[in-house]
Formats: structure tokens, C-alpha cells, sequence
């Protein structure tokens, strides 16, 4: 049976997005416990299916630069184009390989000229089923949260490979079934959200983009949908709204950190929470005020900026440093170490 955080578990939540990613190549049993390791409240998988039916964990069903596939010359000749969302997509699918082709192949750092402490992991570890990830939670000495998303579910039901009852029944059979379980189901689009609120009573996530609109409804904009009007209706089916996070607090021109918009207010008016996405560790990434040094590939103060969010109201992040925001997370109830922390960086030239 799923167990559930205790009641004063802390808030902001830590959501380690796609496991301790920026560590260990994503999406798989490694950069999972790792994250757990970390302390993180929730680990996020994203799911695909298989030829045959089975849910793994990939950020897209386009696995070639998350897998070493192009090493295989045994499936050369499934390297295809497909359209999707509206655009043409070359590459090799998993919709197109069973899961025992897939258990041949191993996990690559996408982001290996940001990450190679992450890339030197490349080659050691497999594609991760959904059965594996549950069974991997559950075992786990103190609760786990899941916080799954469903990639491209309208295209998978337009192959005849639907996803959201499947999920929904195998999810039920690991104990997840009702408000109270440590999940939440995400997906960028609106239907399939609508249909798991008639499907379970696991909470949902309504995901937006920064630009665009989702792919199952054409005439709707992410802009639309993070007016009040539009969070009004998210509510109706959706408990959390995960927004790109510069939606929450905007980028300024030289690319420090702004001011907050009103979108965390506006969003819990209409009784949705706000876990934004994604805080990252590398200057690459980080607003200029956060940078430490010029090189992108090192590590800047992602503590800070995960801090000024959690003042914004964010009621968590998905972060691939869950490490890092459970530090944040501590620093934010301490505010004499906050300042003397600064007054460090300060003295130390950091900028």
C-alpha cells in the first residue's frame, strides 16, 4: 500500500526532477535513489510506452540522445521521422521497440557538455519501467512521493496505444489510488488531464509552457490558461499548476531575477498550488545575479534563487539538485545563517 508523507512534512516541496539529474543520467533507478539519498519529498518520472505495452521512464519517446541506440547497428534500420505536435521529429521511438530491445540499450547524460561528471555514468545504467520505479519507492525507509507525467499521451491514443487508463490501472494495483496517496499526475496537455479527473482520485498537475499552447487544443495559449479566467478552469480538474518559472518571477534584460508576477496569488485565488520548473545548478542556467565565476559549466548559488521563489509562495519546485533544495529549504527557516552566509559571499567578491 502506498504510504503517505506524515502530515508536518515540509513545505516547499523538493520534487527531484527526473531524479538527481544533474548527477547521474536521468530518468533512471540511479539518479532516482540518489535524489531519495538526497531527501528529496517527491521523485518525477516521465513515462512512454513500449511496442509492447509497458510504461519506461524518458523524457520523450525520441531516445536518441538519452540512450547509446545509435551504437546499435541492429536497429539501424528503425531509425525513422515522425510528426508530432506539429512538427517532424527524426530519431529512434520507443512506441517502435519492445521493452527486452530496449533493456539492451544504456543511459546517456543529454547535457554532457554542461554535465560531465553526469556523462562519466554514461553507458552503466538501463531504461527503468514504471513497475521498477514503484517497487523502488516502496521500499524506501521513510515516504516517497511520485510525481509522474504522461509525454505526448494524444499521440500515443492516436497509435492505438492509449495511456491514461493503463496508467491509472496499474497505478491502483501498486495502492495509488486516492487524494491522500503521495502522488500527483502531470501532462502539458488539457484532455488527458480532464479524463484522469474522471478516471481517479490521484491529484493532477496541469503543466504550461512559456510560450504556445498546449498540442490537444490548438485555439488555447498558455497565456490563456495562467489568466485568472484560465486558472479557474484548470481548478476545475487540476490541483497543481506547474509553470515555467520565469512566469513566476521574470528575467530582467540583463538576465538577473525580477520582481514576481502576480501568478502564484492569482493561482492559489482559484485554489491551485504553484510548483514551478526547472531550478538547475549550472551558471548555464541561473539568472547573472546567481553566477559565481564565467565558466557555464559550474555550479553557481542555485540556493538563492530557489530562495527567492519559496518567499514568492511557490508551494514547491522540481529541481534536478534535490540536494541543493533541501539546503535551500533549510537556510530559508534560518535567516541569521542567510545573512551571514551573504555577508561571506560578499566579503569574497562573489557576484
Amino acid at each position: 500500500m502506498a504510504q503517505a508523507p506524515t502530515d508536518d512534512a515540509a513545505l516547499p516541496l523538493i520534487i527531484a526532477h527526473r531524479g538527481a539529474s544533474a548527477e547521474r543520467p536521468e530518468h533512471t533507478l540511479e539518479a532516482y535513489q540518489l535524489a531519495i539519498d538526497q531527501g528529496a519529498d517527491y521523485i518525477e518520472p516521465d513515462f512512454v510506452l513500449t511496442r509492447d505495452g509497458v510504461f519506461v521512464a524518458r523524457h520523450e519517446h525520441e531516445i536518441s540522445g538519452t540512450t547509446d541506440i545509435a551504437d546499435h547497428p541492429e536497429f539501424a534500420d528503425r531509425h525513422t521521422t515522425k510528426t508530432y505536435n506539429g512538427e517532424a521529429v527524426t530519431g529512434w521511438f520507443t512506441e517502435d521497440f519492445t521493452l527486452a530491445e530496449l533493456r539492451t540499450l544504456r543511459a546517456r547524460e543529454p547535457l554532457a557538455e554542461l554535465r560531465p561528471a553526469s556523462a562519466a555514468y554514461d553507458g552503466q545504467f538501463a531504461i527503468a519501467t514504471l513497475e521498477e520505479i514503484l517497487a523502488l519507492v516502496q521500499r524506501q525507509d521513510r515516504p516517497v512521493g511520485l510525481m509522474p507525467e504522461l509525454k505526448h499521451p494524444s499521440y500515443f491514443r492516436s497509435i492505438g496505444m492509449p495511456m491514461e487508463e493503463a496508467f491509472i490501472e496499474q497505478l491502483a494495483a501498486a495502492g495509488y489510488a486516492s487524494a491522500d496517496d503521495p502522488i500527483f499526475i502531470q501532462a502539458f496537455e488539457i484532455a488527458p488531464l480532464v479524463q484522469l479527473n474522471a478516471l481517479t482520485d490521484i491529484r493532477l498537475v496541469q503543466l504550461v509552457g512559456d510560450a504556445g499552447g498546449p498540442s490537444d487544443a490548438p485555439d488555447t495559449t498558455y497565456a490563456d490558461m495562467v489568466s485568472p479566467a484560465g486558472l479557474a478552469e484548470i481548478a476545475a480538474y487540476a490541483d497543481i499548476l506547474g509553470p515555467p518559472k520565469n512566469r513566476v518571477i521574470a528575467r530582467t534584460e540583463d538576465g538577473a531575477l525580477g520582481e514576481p508576477t502576480s501568478l502564484v496569488a492569482d493561482a492559489h485565488a482559484a485554489g491551485l498550488l504553484v510548483v514551478p520548473w526547472t531550478f538547475r545548478p549550472e551558471n548555464h542556467f541561473l539568472p547573472t545575479n546567481f553566477r559565481v565565476g564565467n565558466d557555464p559549466r559550474a555550479d553557481g548559488r542555485p540556493s538563492e534563487e530557489m530562495i527567492a521563489f519559496f518567499r514568492a509562495g511557490v508551494d514547491g519546485i522540481f529541481t534536478d539538485d534535490p540536494e541543493e533544495g533541501i539546503y535551500a529549504r533549510y537556510l530559508l527557516e534560518r535567516p541569521g545563517l542567510m545573512r551571514e552566509l551573504a555577508r561571506e559571499a560578499q566579503e569574497n567578491g562573489e557576484n
